[in-house]
């Protein structure tokens, strides 16, 4: 094995064991006894539940990341990725026919293996902590439409990806970036009126003292309303959860409307003024600006290794091609998008609190606090999260920091 197989071999039992320690750190952490701060909204029982739930979903999740990595590196050492090769270059379908064959295989083959894993998360697991709401008609639904979506608008930027680097030399990545960089941009713009009505029905939130309320907090804080939606998320689960998506005329928040059902007018304008909060802290425009950077110094990376013979040897190639070189890259920049990933985790949980502070600051506190109290409950929430897990996986701060930020705020 040379140096590539090394470093990517390295990075994939790094990754796999730095999740576990956290894993495992993680659900030794999960307290006995309930916060004084959530004795007003928990019972004993919902709280055994909560952690019962971080449980079954941790050992569950430390299944499936054994299974996976197992089978890559079956995959790899039986010489799979070379193997694939031989019999997609034997259609002789021309370079980028040949090359979207290639990664589509290897795509569905993923789904594939992929599928008992999420219909025993969803129809078992949820459905044992009374979550899961989605049927099998909509469950499959689901997975038809993200494959169409994925050909649909996957398809023709893999292709321009892979035309970039097969035809022109020099200036590859930065028309890929480009490419990838527009790309981005449209669907972010089509998302809230195109892509996610396909999965979900959004209507506006109808007339009454809910939208009076926040017409009126909007206008204090100059917020243009272009569209407040009630989201069926019951259709799949009984969680909540609001969001914000889309930008320009297309920009809208959306309430689950088990989050409507669930919370009082007060607290769902906390909830609103949070989400506004990212809209007026930038924090939108600047994660764009940031995975923009980022997805150029990917692709700029990517055309300096594309052509190193020792990254093909590493799988036991027999020759040379852009679409296997993709995928390769992919697993070899890993270590840097292991270290990015926890950067971005990090600023995330930055903004969550600027967004909370936004929220208590121009509304009001006691309501933000409930409503992440509930939210906590109605989601079996983990309360008590391990640091070190917290560092590698949450995008949120736990939620007890939270509500500690929201009280000092102002």
């Amino acid at each position: 094995m040379n140096i590539f197989g090394i470093i990517i071999l390295a990075t994939l039992a790094v990754d796999f064991i730095l999740n576990l320690v956290a894993d495992l750190y993680n659900m030794k952490s999960l307290d006995k006894g309930l916060p004084d701060e959530f004795a007003e909204v928990y019972d004993e029982e919902t709280y055994r539940q909560s952690q019962e739930y971080t449980k079954v979903n941790t050992r569950f999740g430390i299944l499936t990341s054994t299974f996976n990595l197992a089978v890559l590196l079956i995959f790899w050492f039986a010489g799979g990725f070379n193997w694939l090769d031989q019999i997609v270059r034997s259609w002789e379908l021309g370079a980028i026919w040949t090359g979207i064959a290639y990664i589509g295989i290897l795509i569905l083959f993923k789904t594939i293996l992929s599928l008992p894993f999420s219909i025993y998360s969803t129809f078992v697991i949820e459905e044992r902590f009374g979550f899961n709401k989605t049927t099998p008609k909509t469950f499959v639904m689901d997975m038809v439409k993200g494959l169409g979506l994925g050909v649909l608008l996957g398809g023709p930027l893999l292709a321009g990806i892979l035309a970039f680097f097969t035809f022109i030399d020099q200036y590859a990545w930065l028309y890929a970036w480009g490419a990838v960089t527009a790309f981005t941009l449209f669907v972010q713009f089509i998302a809230p009126t195109w892509i996610m009505p396909l999965f979900n029905d959004f209507e506006p939130l109808e007339d009454g003292d809910l939208r009076q309320k926040i017409r009126e907090y909007a206008d204090k804080v100059n917020f243009a309303l272009e569209g407040i939606y009630v989201m069926d998320g019951s259709k799949r689960s009984s969680k909540s959860n609001a969001f914000f998506t889309g930008f320009g005329k297309n920009k809208r928040i959306a309430l689950y409307d088990t989050l409507i059902e669930n919370h009082s007018d007060e607290e769902l304008v906390a909830v609103l003024a949070h989400e506004i909060g990212h809209y007026k802290k930038k924090h939108i425009i600047k994660n764009m600006a940031v995975s923009i950077l980022q997805t150029g110094i990917m692709f700029l990376l990517l055309s300096v290794f594309l052509h190193s013979q020792g990254l093909y040897e590493a799988f036991y190639m027999e020759g040379q091609s852009v679409y296997a070189g993709l995928i390769f890259f992919g697993m070899l920049y890993a270590p840097i998008d292991m270290i990015l990933s926890v950067f971005m985790q990090l600023i995330s949980r930055k903004y969550e609190f600027e967004a909370d502070e936004f929220a208590s600051t121009t509304y009001k506190k006691e309501p933000m606090i409930h409503a992440l109290k509930k939210l906590s409950k109605d989601n079996l929430s983990n309360l008590t999260p391990h640091p070190f897990y917290v560092f590698l996986n949450y995008s949120h701060p736990p939620v007890l920091q939270r509500i500690k930020a929201i009280r000092r705020a102002g």
